[in-house]
């Protein structure tokens, strides 16, 4: 379908845009972000399908956010994006989802999400970069933020902020939907990466 085409085509564009001006090879690319070499090679020809935890470890290890990988050329002064006009990046098994709205610009941009999660419904993310600041806004409902192993409960009308650089994941508790607005504060530029394990699938 022509907008998978378009979407694969600018991703390509933009991986190997990030790359060049980060001064990365693929080899080197692939090792830090965990990546083979072979799956580099196809996204960078617009071939194959990342999955969403092998965006965010490109956009981790490249300095930038996934949507500047996933967004096309930039449209005028304002931008005005409706949920059901992206596609989540995130399915749960019980129906939750998480869509990228928008990033905004800037040499420290911020990451915009509207998240869904159905009661015990969890999603783990793997530690980000150091200086990635994560804050959760709660709407609806209720969840557990859990941060290096330490659970918070936020409920409906609270918000909490954390580092990234930390094993952290969302998930839904009460007994009903929980919906909550996520932002992700990207520090400027590539940094070295430490190494770190694979996040969970």
């Amino acid at each position: 379908m022509p907008e998978a085409e378009a979407a694969l085509r600018a991703l390509a564009h933009n991986v190997r845009a990030a790359r060049t001006r980060a001064g990365l090879s693929l080899d080197e690319l692939g090792r830090r972000a965990k990546v083979s070499k072979g799956a580099l090679v196809g996204l960078e020809k617009a071939q194959g399908n990342p999955n969403f935890a092998t965006l965010v470890r490109l956009a981790d290890t490249l300095g930038v956010s996934v949507s500047a990988l996933l967004e096309g050329a930039a449209e005028g002064r304002v931008r005005v994006v409706s949920a059901d006009a992206v596609m989540p990046l995130w399915a749960g098994e019980r129906g939750g989802e998480a869509r990228l709205m928008m990033t905004t610009s800037g040499p420290a941009p911020v990451e915009i999400w509207r998240w869904r999660l159905e009661p015990d419904e969890e999603y783990r993310s793997h530690p980000h970069q150091g200086g990635v600041v994560e804050t959760v806004s709660v709407t609806s409902g209720r969840m557990t933020l859990v941060v290096d192993g330490t659970e918070h409960p936020v409920e409906a009308g609270q918000t909490a902020t954390f580092d990234g650089d930390v094993p952290h994941a969302y998930r839904g508790s009460g007994d009903g939907t929980c919906s909550l607005i996520m932002t992700v504060h990207i520090p400027p530029g590539p940094v070295a990466q430490p190494e770190r394990p694979d996040p969970p699938n």
